[in-house]
């Protein structure tokens, strides 16, 4: 009996997926290094017969970012700086114009280990880049997605504040920890 394709669609209510900034410039040790979670996102994961990885796409809502937690600095953030760097954020993210940020799988790579990397178009801000995704297996239906993209490779200026003396690093780290749902 053949098997046929299956789609397997998953969320925010399987994982969590977030941005990490890094603080840079002379006043650096004012920032804070940043875990910025974006609360509604989905993804549906396509599998050829034989159970290969055959076809990804995620979405992204960036209006749900929310500042979790930042670490460093003269001082703890308060409630009220958490909202103010999440309504920046969305504001250097032109969300008014580009309210999601999506992810188109073109290869899949797969190692001994159950992981391995995704090859795909990333696209943010309105500008699409190739984007390399590593994937490992952390549990038998877990898994942490992870890479790192450049702002400016996606027409996106990083914060500065302090006449520059104190900036986000044009790099910033995409995680993705999920525990997928079983195939039917």
């Amino acid at each position: 009996m053949a098997v046929h394709p299956q789609r397997l669609k998953f969320g925010g209510e399987h994982g969590q997926l977030a941005l990490m900034t890094k603080r840079d410039g002379l006043a650096a040790q004012a920032g804070h290094d940043l875990t910025i979670e974006v609360t509604r996102w989905s993804g549906e994961l396509e599998f050829a017969d034989g159970g290969t990885p055959a076809g990804l796409t995620a979405q992204a809502d960036l209006n749900s970012l929310t500042v979790r937690q930042g670490t460093g600095g003269v001082k703890p953030l308060t409630d009220r700086d958490r909202r103010e760097i999440a309504v920046t954020a969305r504001k250097l993210l032109r969300v008014d114009r580009y309210p999601e940020a999506t992810f188109a799988a073109s290869g899949f790579e797969p190692d001994e280990s159950g992981g391995g990397v995704i090859e795909g178009t990333l696209s943010i801000n309105g500008a699409d880049r190739p984007t390399r995704l590593s994937v490992t297996k952390t549990g038998k239906t877990s898994y942490q997605v992870s890479t790192s993209v450049r702002q400016t490779d996606f027409g996106i200026k990083p914060y500065t504040a302090f006449l520059g003396a104190l900036k986000v690093s044009d790099s910033v780290s995409i995680a993705v920890n999920i525990d997928l749902p079983e195939l039917p």
